[in-house]
């Protein structure tokens, strides 16, 4: 049985559970090496010295390494090279530092120093043998970047290396543990509609323009529910709390789901999912809404155009912000309608871990096969 060493300096969250659970449903011998998913920018610079440490220190021998992009694999295969070597490798990316759009309040781009992680994840993708992306979105923007990226630099700009990667590369969504909230469905209530915030709370989910939609939709005198979920943080944008208190009356929830069960009893309460990010390289909260038939208002961008069904996309995608509020107007409006038509966990669960593991162990194997 072929043996995978999955190497991830930021283990927690989507992270973490696209790790385990791929080594629980994995025909294939999964052994994972990581570290707690804090300290996001430390990770990058010094996870691959303490990831070092701990895989040499292993007595196991591996056909594979499976690494994410939190990885600084230049280092860590400098640091191993004795070991390992003759590994191929494959790097998979969740995320990237080159696209993802920076808080207003982080430092470090005014100081230059945001480029330092974008090359983390350029060198790393020219160091590994195969380069893995969640959405066919991540690999268009990450390579369709890179040109301009190198060219900020004075000389020696290897811009052939881009052609280079994207030879190497391929699509492979990210397996989802979606049946799991299964056992938790329940009949959607009747009354007013119930929209659903499930993301992070942070800059590049743009809450703004999602709050914003909702009070414009309250000074109509629309009526609607509203639950909030997702984790918060000390910097929390301040719209949050302001929400809180301007729309009260409509909250059913407001804050973090004390546990799985109650996360998942949340969404199938829920009726509509609309989505203001300023960035989704895959959009997994999106892709749980839409499984527990949340109706989806998306903006026509970023990765949720692929988690739609070609000929149903203009129903509910928008361009613009007011064109997305019509589209929740409208559903406000129609809500009996959208509750006896729902069809939409079709349109995700080809990303069920069930559909893909096999994709993924089949994927793998072929590496090692062919550098065996």
């Amino acid at each position: 049985m072929p043996k995978i060493a999955l190497i991830e300096p930021f283990f927690s969250g989507s992270h973490r559970q696209w790790a385990e659970t791929y080594q629980q449903l994995s025909q294939q011998s999964v052994v994972i090496f990581s570290l707690p998913g804090r300290h996001w920018k430390w990770r990058m610079h010094g996870g691959a010295l303490s990831l070092a440490r701990q895989f040499l220190a292993s007595d196991q021998t591996f056909d594979l390494l499976l690494v994410s992009d939190m990885l600084d694999l230049t280092t860590f295969l400098a640091l191993t090279r004795h070991k390992s070597h003759a590994i191929p490798v494959a790097l998979y990316f969740h995320e990237n530092q080159l696209t993802y759009p920076w808080s207003p309040d982080d430092k470090d781009p005014s100081k230059g120093q945001d480029l330092h992680y974008a090359f983390i994840n350029y060198s790393s993708a020219l160091a590994a043998d195969r380069v893995f992306f969640n959405s066919q979105y991540h690999f268009d923007s990450f390579l369709g970047s890179l040109p301009p990226f190198l060219k900020r630099y004075p000389d020696f700009k290897e811009l052939s290396t881009v052609e280079e990667i994207r030879r190497k590369s391929q699509v492979l969504p990210l397996g989802m543990s979606l049946e799991r909230f299964l056992p938790y469905r329940q009949v959607k209530r009747s009354g007013p509609p119930v929209v659903l915030w499930n993301h992070r709370w942070e800059y590049d989910k743009a809450p703004e323009a999602f709050f914003e939609a909702l009070f414009r939709l309250a000074e109509e005198k629309l009526d609607f529910r509203l639950i909030v979920l997702g984790e918060s943080f000390k910097s929390s944008p301040p719209i949050f709390e302001e929400a809180r208190q301007r729309l009260s009356e409509q909250i059913l929830h407001f804050g973090y789901a004390e546990d799985f069960a109650s996360y998942a009893r949340y969404l199938w309460q829920s009726d509509i999912v609309y989505v203001s990010s300023r960035q989704d390289f895959f959009g997994g909260s999106v892709v749980e809404a839409i499984y527990c038939q949340c109706h989806p208002i998306l903006p026509n961008r970023l990765a949720y155009v692929e988690h739609l069904p070609a000929g149903e996309r203009q129903r509910y995608l928008y361009d613009q912000p007011k064109e997305g509020i019509e589209k929740l107007r409208r559903a406000f409006q129609g809500i009996d309608h959208i509750r006896q038509a729902r069809h939409y966990q079709n349109f995700v669960a080809r990303y069920d871990w069930s559909n893909l593991a096999q994709d993924y162990d089949a994927i793998f194997a072929k590496i090692i096969h062919q550098t065996a």
